[in-house]
């Protein structure tokens, strides 16, 4: 994620639902698989050193990573069909609300 309130946020919210959030300005991590498994992943479109569609893509190339969950957030437009050719099982567009991102993590996680 390139915004760190967004990260910070994530940490917060997520913590009473029992779920962690990892978090990478970048995308060096995933593509040297420098990460633990997660249960979902949420990409932002515009990372610092790559773009998030490419990571969707690259994860869901991967069959480790074929089942698992990906939303893509942005705030361009047009995001909905770019996200379903990266693979995406779903996408959320900037801003968001905070409920609507827990829904959305409810939807797939179930936690």
């Amino acid at each position: 994620m390139d915004d760190p309130a967004i990260q910070d946020v994530l940490g917060v919210v997520l913590k009473p639902t029992g779920n962690e959030a990892t978090t990478f300005t970048g995308a060096t991590e995933i593509f040297n698989n420098q990460f633990s498994e997660p249960d979902i992943f949420i990409i932002d479109r515009q990372l610092q050193n790559s773009d998030g569609l490419d990571v969707c893509r690259f994860l869901k190339n991967r069959e480790q990573f074929a089942c698992t969950p990906v939303i893509l957030f942005s705030a361009g437009g047009k995001l909905h069909e770019m996200a379903k050719k990266a693979g995406a099982d779903d996408f959320i567009e900037k801003p968001f609300t905070i409920k609507s991102l827990l829904q959305m993590i409810e939807k797939y996680v179930g936690k």
